[in-house]
């Protein structure tokens, strides 16, 4: 067993709560909560997402929360949503990353935004550069979807939510299952059933292929359900069919088609397989790197692209409101000044939860911190007794 300590002394100068304004709350998961956030010293602006510890515990979270940190800590991309400080404290673990303000594809598809087939190609291309990064750094994502494509003020796509995402190492294969059941791939449902050799890479295209289907057409290609069976989604897959809008290009329609295979031996699941697709045959895709593509729609900049709810939730019924923590903190730490070996989080949680800051990173070799640049990782924890 791992085990959450508390620190004093030089661990006082890491990032922590104190240093961050909120500034109001913008979404929700089953993993926690999002707010914007303004760090005090420099001014700039961040995503801030934090997870209590006791409900993680109850649910069976925990585990899932340590990989996606360590996932992030390890990753950076131009269309990815990127990881700029982690750190805890009593209550909650916090995560700060990229803050993206044009809102979700899930959002602007709620919004009854019609998004023309330039826009989605774009979308396409800038999610094939994050999918074939994160395969070179041998991770499935496993919940590629509109909720999880965030754009930012230009309109370019980011990936995002890496908490369901795995790493496997070459040769291996994955087998849980996971991920959000319409956007699945075949295989990962075979495995479940069979026992088979399990899946890897081509279930993100996979899932990439339904998401593009989605936005460009406003449902997806196969009308699954969180409620459907495994054994009727294998036997949907071998009998249905995907009927393709007549008005779109053929060769949109052969890529998609692709990327829809059931077998994924067969299914394109690479950037070198994107770029022999005849649509794509165009595609200037340094320029896409670069951000130098004309996004074909772009967000409101003078709205927030996100439920207003959220706000309401956070000030209103939310028990332990994010704004009140530094005075609820302080009643609580005075009120047991004497407990100064109290663990953040019990004893029987597995795993640890990292100190993380993008620019400067500390560990402990023995009693002594050590600071070193630019390393950009640490863990802070205690190992099992024998």
């Amino acid at each position: 067993n791992w085990f959450f300590v508390k620190f004093s002394g030089p661990f006082c100068d890491l990032v922590n709560f104190d240093h961050f304004q909120i500034l109001r709350a913008i979404g929700k998961g089953s993993f926690g909560k999002v707010c914007i956030v303004q760090k005090r010293d420099t001014e700039k602006m961040y995503a801030m997402k934090y997870m209590n510890k006791q409900q993680c515990i109850e649910r069976d979270e925990v585990r899932n929360v340590f990989r996606e940190l360590e996932i992030l800590q390890e990753i950076e991309h131009v269309f990815l949503v990127n990881l700029w400080y982690s750190f805890q404290d009593e209550e909650d673990m916090f995560m700060v990353v990229d803050l993206l303000l044009g809102g979700d594809l899930r959002y602007h598809l709620q919004q009854n935004v019609q998004f023309s087939e330039d826009a989605v190609r774009l979308y396409l291309c800038e999610m094939t550069l994050a999918l074939d990064y994160l395969q070179s750094q041998h991770i499935i994502h496993r919940d590629v979807k509109p909720d999880n494509i965030l754009l930012d003020e230009q309109g370019h796509a980011h990936l995002t939510d890496f908490n369901i995402a795995t790493i496997i190492k070459d040769g291996e294969r994955a087998t849980a299952l996971a991920g959000t059941k319409p956007y699945m791939a075949p295989e990962i449902f075979q495995s479940f059933v069979s026992g088979g050799t399990g899946y890897a890479f081509e279930v993100d295209w996979w899932s990439l292929g339904v998401t593009v289907f989605e936005v460009l057409r406003g449902w997806r290609p196969y009308d699954i359900h969180a409620s459907n069976s495994v054994e009727s989604l294998i036997q949907l897959f071998s009998t249905v069919s995907v009927q393709y809008s007549p008005t779109w290009p053929k060769d949109l329609v052969s890529l998609l088609r692709k990327l829809l295979t059931v077998n994924p031996e067969h299914r394109f699941s690479s950037l070198s397989d994107m770029q022999t697709a005849p649509y794509l045959s165009d595609v200037n895709w340094d320029a896409v790197y670069e951000k130098k593509m004309e996004a074909g729609f772009v967000p409101n900049k003078g709205r927030l692209h996100c439920d207003p709810t959220f706000e309401l939730e956070e000030m209103i019924l939310e028990s332990r409101p994010l704004h009140k923590k530094k005075k609820r903190l302080a009643k609580n730490r005075s009120r047991d000044n004497s407990k100064d070996s109290q663990p953040l989080l019990f004893d029987h949680t597995k795993g640890s939860f990292s100190f993380f800051h993008l620019q400067k990173s500390y560990f402990l070799v023995g009693t002594d911190m050590i600071c070193c640049l630019p390393v950009i990782l640490i863990f802070v924890a205690l190992p099992p007794a024998d």
